[in-house]
């Protein structure tokens, strides 16, 4: 084999095992994996399962809340969300038809929601004001009409 062969193959192989090795960094130590899907529904039972059959806001502990939401046709319930200010919010959601969008302009928010799996994302609100949220993904003709708020105290 020629030298500058050789040379080639070692550095493609290093390149690989950096890549793999700052892969699996972020996934197992940092938390960056992508959702696994491992929490299903039934999505003709949501309105009969924990926590789905009661929608809305509930208080885990000081500062930490979580909001149950369902998506469905160009509707998020609850349809009106107030929230303390500095209060980390999980979301736990999943959709009752379509593949719908979970989106917060000027946040870190952004999740596909699925009907049949549990979607749970997080979210520390510092500031107060009035929060948009958007359906990000085409869900059918009402689809531009599918927003709610946040409001932040």
């Amino acid at each position: 084999m020629n030298r500058l062969e050789e040379l080639w193959l070692t550095v493609s192989v290093g390149i690989l095992v950096i890549f793999m090795f700052i892969i699996g960094y972020q996934t197992f130590a940092l938390g960056m994996g992508p959702p696994s899907h491992k929490e299903t529904i039934d999505p003709q039972q949501v309105d009969q399962i924990e926590p789905f059959d009661e929608p809305g806001l509930k208080m885990l502990g000081d500062k930490q809340y979580e909001v149950v939401m369902i998506l469905q046709a160009f509707a998020f319930t609850p349809s009106h969300i107030e929230i303390p200010i500095g209060s980390e919010v999980e979301f736990t959601m999943t959709s009752k038809d379509v593949t719908h969008g979970f989106q917060i302009p000027g946040t870190n928010i952004n999740a596909m929601v699925m009907p049949g799996h549990i979607q749970k994302i997080s979210h520390t609100f510092n500031e107060p004001g009035e929060y948009l949220v958007v359906c990000n993904e085409y869900c059918g003709i009402g689809h531009q009409a599918m927003s709610t708020t946040i409001t932040v105290k």
